[in-house]
């Protein structure tokens, strides 16, 4: 059975995480397969695009394995990741559980979030040893803001959906049990808008947001290229897969 799955109906576009198993763990192939359903231009009847996932979690980020088994370097996903950013029509995240790393960047690069009460999202990269990239930060800032991203981004630990949700973090929140019903009120009235208007609005959002690809930041890619090359990376990673505590030296 395909990992990514993908279908429209109607006004929706549905894409769906399907690697439950591996908590949706993010490899080569299902991040192909989300940019795949993210640079297909919708037909006239689509209105919006949804992402969800099949299982408890969400997504647990990039898979370790695979990760651990190449050569230290930047990831694909970014392109994935702006591909959806860059959709030309508004896109929901649907998250039932916990959405973390690249899962956590995957939800905050949709325009609105609905998630249960029961997920929890968060950047574990500094407990493994590795940083993310000026791309992944950007967004993690135009979202969150400079405090919450401090916390997300050095501390490591996860927050509850309800507390990004006070914070104005994610756009929606719901019990669990009350999920679905939620997220279908927000995709009806979503669907019932002008889409023109979505289409210009999404467009005017992109737009003004970018002004942080304009900075330079030559220097810091350098520094987070030689964290994703470390010896501590590699510990990290091994740790985790481990499920032990990292021993981390600074090299």
């Amino acid at each position: 059975m395909a990992k990514v799955t993908w279908e429209v109906e109607g006004a929706v576009r549905t894409v769906v995480l399907n690697r439950p198993d591996k908590r949706n763990a993010l490899d080569a192939e299902m991040i192909a397969a989300l940019q795949a359903a993210f640079t297909r231009a919708p037909a006239a009847e689509e209105r919006l695009a949804v992402i969800r996932a099949a299982g408890p979690v969400f997504c647990a980020g990039l898979d370790m394995k695979e990760r651990s088994a190449k050569p230290m370097g930047a990831s694909p996903i970014e392109a994935m990741l702006h591909a959806i950013e860059t959709y030309p029509l508004p896109v929901v995240a649907i998250v039932q559980g916990d959405a973390i790393a690249g899962g956590n960047e995957l939800a905050m690069h949709c325009d609105l979030v609905v998630a249960s009460k029961a997920a929890r999202f968060g950047m574990s990269l500094a407990q493994i040893g590795l940083a993310p990239s000026w791309f992944l930060a950007k967004k993690l800032l135009e979202v969150a803001g400079p405090v919450i991203t401090r916390r997300i981004l050095l501390l490591g630990d996860p927050l509850p959906a309800a507390r990004l949700y006070e914070l104005g973090v994610i756009s929606h929140i719901a019990e669990a049990g009350e999920l679905e019903a939620v997220a279908g009120a927000v995709i009806e009235r979503l669907a019932a808008n002008a889409p023109l208007s979505l289409k210009a609005m999404k467009a005017l959002i992109v737009r003004e947001m970018a002004f942080r690809d304009r900075i330079e930041h030559a220097d810091v890619d350098a520094l987070v290229e030689q964290v994703r090359r470390s010896q501590d990376a590699q510990e990290g990673m091994a740790a985790r897969l481990a499920r032990r505590k990292p021993s981390f030296e600074g090299r």
